[in-house]
């Protein structure tokens, strides 16, 4: 059974339909891409899953469980977890903060410290600046906060919203390496990605979004050579 199901999702804005029915699927400890051009439907699709916009039609299964109607404040202590696109730390309050709130829907406060830990484990810089605010970290680490305040929670599975944007080539290249850290320590990842080149090298498979349809899917790989994906978003 897959763990995240999207069946005929319709989402609207006004008059303007953006999601015309998409369905796609996530199983466990799979990493999947969803890519395509700037409005296609990426973002929408995953503030949709998320429970940030409600859909006109369509169902959201999450594990079995019909999540379509639930708040996204909610599907956090289900296990999903959300890093949106832009980063959105708290820029006034501690890299500390900023992780802890991660885990606000927590109440294990030793398994808290444990994660808190990892995190530091994985994100060195975090803990070197973790009595920094977070408005003064750069574009890299405010990224690497985020991902980090959302795996305090502990996530069954995690949604990224352009993770690379704006970030400078290195940084790039370590976001990536994480993500794929992060999948291989159990974690289902689902990645909005406009870099599709880095997306489809690290994921498993992929869909590619076209004015709010899915136009192909398959295994990234695959798609990596796929000839009209090459033209389309690998500037091949």
């Amino acid at each position: 059974m897959a763990m995240l199901e999207v069946k005929n999702l319709e989402v609207y804005y006004g008059v303007i339909q953006a999601l015309k029915g998409i369905s796609f699927e996530v199983s466990q400890g799979e990493v999947v891409a969803l890519i395509g051009a700037n409005g296609a439907g990426k973002t929408t699709t995953l503030h949709t899953v998320t429970g940030l916009i409600a859909p006109r039609a369509g169902q959201i299964i999450f594990e079995g469980k019909d999540i379509t109607k639930i708040p996204g404040y909610k599907l956090v202590a289900m296990g999903m977890a959300h890093v949106p696109e832009g980063r959105r730390v708290f820029s006034q309050l501690s890299v500390y903060e900023n992780l802890k709130l991660g885990a606000f829907t927590r109440k294990d406060k030793g398994g808290i410290e444990e994660s808190l830990n990892k995190i530091y484990e994985r994100f060195p810089r975090l803990k070197e600046r973790r009595n920094q605010l977070a408005g003064t970290l750069s574009g890299g680490e405010q990224q690497m906060l985020a991902m980090g305040r959302a795996l305090m929670s502990k996530p069954k599975m995690i949604l990224m919203d352009e993770p690379s944007m704006g970030l400078s080539p290195i940084y790039v290249n370590e976001i990536f390496d994480i993500i794929r850290e992060i999948s291989q320590s159990g974690t289902t990842v689902l990645l909005v990605e406009q870099n599709a080149k880095k997306a489809l090298s690290i994921a498993d498979r992929a869909y590619v979004l076209e004015t709010g349809t899915i136009s192909l899917s398959g295994k990234a790989s695959d798609l990596l050579n796929d000839e009209s994906v090459k033209k389309a978003y690998l500037g091949e």
